[in-house]
């Protein structure tokens, strides 16, 4: 009989002694929370050729812009305008990445930006028939979320037996939380990733918190945009209000709002997802 659990599945390894977390300084609640060592002087100045637009050779390999296209999907919520990397179809993981605001379709798909870290995430989807989809979108309300679900309702028809996880940087993560509570997409998200957002308590009467899709946060210590301090309190309140719920928070010390973007270790974070989501 074919094996089929979750626990099956798991990425491959792409780069991982470059983007493993530099060092851990404490952990609590069982290892889901941990406080991870960063310097601007090691993660930022000595990882980029130019610092913070273009990370060295090592840490990027762009053959997989082979597998890339600029497309735009009809839907009956707009024309939603996107890059697709990897397996359009029959895919077995699917990775979305949400930009915050003032960003496009492009930041996402940027090998350089971020420390190669989008770069990155492009690759673990191509070398693991997965696919990686970085789109546009008008607002961070119902129109942006509308489209957002038409394009995740596309997708996973092409793909029906795939994982889908939503990364949402900073604004972006609006639509993360009216995602969770859309009766279409719910049901078929394996992961939800918050890299320097903000929480929202509506979340817990939402379809996906009841389904237990598994969430993590990444949060720099002095991010001024959304203090970290509230976001931490909303993931604890997720572990109170549900004991045992796959939540993680990853705090990296003395990150600025943009840190969780370039630090956050995709292929960690999916493979803890793979492995408890519903």
């Amino acid at each position: 009989m074919a094996v089929s659990t979750a626990s099956a599945q798991s990425l491959k390894p792409y780069k991982d002694e470059l983007f493993a977390y530099p060092g851990i300084l404490s952990t609590g609640d069982g290892g889901a929370y941990e406080v991870v060592d960063y310097r601007e002087a090691r993660d930022i100045d000595q990882r980029d050729e130019i610092p913070e637009r273009r990370a060295r050779g090592k840490y990027v390999s762009t053959a997989v812009r082979k597998v890339q296209k600029d497309l735009v999907l009809r839907s009956d919520a707009g024309k939603i305008r996107h890059v697709a990397v990897g397996k359009p179809e029959n895919a077995a993981f699917i990775t979305i990445y949400l930009h915050g605001q003032g960003g496009s379709r492009k930041q996402g798909v940027d090998d350089f930006t971020f420390g190669g870290n989008f770069n990155r995430i492009k690759n673990l989807m191509a070398g693991n028939g997965g696919l990686y989809l970085s789109p546009d979108f008008p607002d961070f309300g119902d129109k942006g979320a509308a489209q957002i679900a038409a394009l995740i309702g596309h997708y996973a028809e092409l793909s029906p037996s795939a994982k889908i996880f939503v990364a949402c940087g900073s604004m972006g993560g609006g639509l993360c939380w009216l995602l969770a509570k859309n009766a279409q997409v719910a049901p078929r998200l394996s992961g939800l990733i918050l890299l320097g957002s903000h929480w929202d308590d509506t979340f817990f009467g939402s379809a996906a918190f009841k389904r237990k899709v598994p969430v993590f946060f990444g949060q720099g210590s002095k991010d001024t945009v959304f203090p970290v301090d509230k976001q931490e309190a909303f993931y604890r309140s997720i572990r109170q209000k549900s004991p045992g719920y796959p939540t993680r928070f990853v705090r990296f010390e003395t990150g600025s709002h943009g840190t969780p973007i370039r630090m956050t270790d995709w292929r960690e974070t999916l493979n803890w997802m793979i492995s408890a989501s519903p």
